[in-house]
């Protein structure tokens, strides 16, 4: 089954020294161009959530299906357990 890509194509003028100076930096840091200047602009808007993201967001501040955590280290550790588990699958 194909994912839908949520990005959309676009064009942008930059000055001149502007592209080539971020070209070199792409280069150097071993990305894309494209991938280079979308790194740079989710650094600055933050990232976006995706739906289940805002899904979590709007439950924990209503309050909806929460599960008390009565011992952290308890809850970290089976957290580790269960990431743990998921690596030898």
């Amino acid at each position: 089954m194909a994912t839908k890509s949520k990005k959309r194509q676009t064009a942008f003028r930059f000055d001149k020294d502007l592209l080539n100076a971020l070209e070199i930096k792409a280069k150097a840091d071993n990305r894309s161009l494209n991938n280079y200047i979308e790194t740079i602009l989710f650094k600055v808007v933050g990232n976006i959530p995706n739906d289940e993201t805002k899904e979590a967001l709007y439950e924990a501040d209503n309050n909806i299906d929460l599960t008390p955590i009565d011992n952290l280290n308890e809850f970290f550790a089976e957290i580790e357990k269960e990431a743990k588990r998921k690596d030898n699958v």
